[in-house]
């Protein structure tokens, strides 16, 4: 008798990128990405509004400046590191079949969960490349797969990875990557930068209303109440990287980068902690950016260029910028480990 083919695929999430670094594109990227609800959580013509008369006239030809400037020859760095990982952990896992997926842009979460339907799977492991859950990233990115499923007559076993920044694997990654070069380096002082976060959605996030922001050291632990605390979950990453990388307390800031609106967001905000460095006598500033796994504009440009920058600006004498998780052979591992732990 022949015996069943039972086929595992894991599709790899990421946030997305323009297909070029030109206005147009940047422009389609922005809004795709900004007319998500769950990225603007604001009345449905309130988020035209912003988005139409206040963002997409002005912001797409700064980006595509900014894209320009990290832009590789095989095209924006996301995207690419996005496709080395893919290929080394296919090596790592010979007998699985594993996609790379954007929730905006290319290659499209559609195109890809059409492309795994076609090869008859029975089991599909979803893994958010995201360390830290928020609605914006991770709800978005599931919500997206879960439509798509739905309409499927034969639905596969669904798995998810959830959240892990804390896991003991992504944080030796961490410590594998960022502890020779912090040796090396010697700085004053560490930056622990995270991507910004509206205040509303943490606070959204609370099924209580009354934990998140509300009360005294709200984030000093992970709860039931603030299990989808995205503010949580970086100062539980930050607290794993301190004892990791055995950073002094005093000598270590975690703050928040790339807000986009006027509405409140968590502080501190990254580039105001860059100008008060230098005037408490920080002259060596490393920064690293636990909120991504791969390069991409926020990390090259917003840290590495522009903060740069700033901080030499305000006083600073150098700023060196750890590299992200990549494709390097102790993310590879890690990330193998937790999906085979699911």
């Amino acid at each position: 008798m022949t015996q069943p083919h039972f086929r595992t695929a894991i599709l790899l999430l990421n946030l997305g990128t323009p297909t070029a670094p030109e206005s147009g594109p940047v422009r389609a990227y922005l809004e795709e990405f900004l007319s998500d609800p769950r990225v603007l959580d604001i009345p449905a013509p309130a988020r035209w509004a912003l988005l139409n008369l206040v963002i997409l006239p002005r912001r797409p030809a700064a980006s595509a400046e900014a894209y320009r400037k990290i832009w590789t020859p095989l095209g924006s760095p996301l995207l690419v590191e996005g496709h080395k990982l893919t290929r080394a952990l296919r090596r790592e896992m010979p007998n699985t079949s594993i996609e790379l997926a954007m929730r905006y842009g290319q290659p499209s979460i559609p195109s890809v969960m059409e492309r795994l339907m076609r090869e008859r799977i029975d089991r599909l492991i979803v893994a958010p490349l995201y360390p830290q859950y928020s609605s914006a990233s991770t709800g978005s990115s599931l919500e997206r797969v879960m439509d798509l499923i739905r309409g499927e007559w034969n639905i596969p076993a669904i798995s998810v990875l959830p959240p892990f920044y804390d896991h003991p694997a992504f944080i030796a990654a961490w410590k594998d990557i960022a502890g020779p070069l912090l040796h090396s380096f010697q700085p004053d002082h560490v930056l622990l930068s995270y991507h910004g976060l509206p205040e509303r959605h943490v606070r959204k996030s609370d099924p209580t209303r009354g934990h998140c922001l509300v009360r005294g050291g709200c984030c000093d632990a992970i709860t039931a109440d603030n299990q989808y605390c995205y503010r949580a979950q970086c100062f539980s990453t930050s607290r794993a990287l301190k004892r990791a990388l055995e950073l002094e307390a005093a000598k270590v800031t975690v703050c928040f980068q790339s807000r986009l609106t006027r509405d409140p967001w968590l502080t501190p905000f990254t580039d105001k902690v860059l100008e008060e460095l230098p005037a408490r006598g920080v002259k060596r500033l490393a920064v690293l950016c636990p909120a991504f796994v791969a390069d991409c504009l926020e990390t090259l440009e917003e840290i590495g260029m522009r903060a740069r920058d700033d901080f030499r600006a305000a006083g600073g004498e150098d700023l060196m910028l750890t590299p992200s998780l990549n494709d390097h052979p102790s993310w590879v591992r890690a990330l193998a480990q937790m999906l085979r732990e699911i």
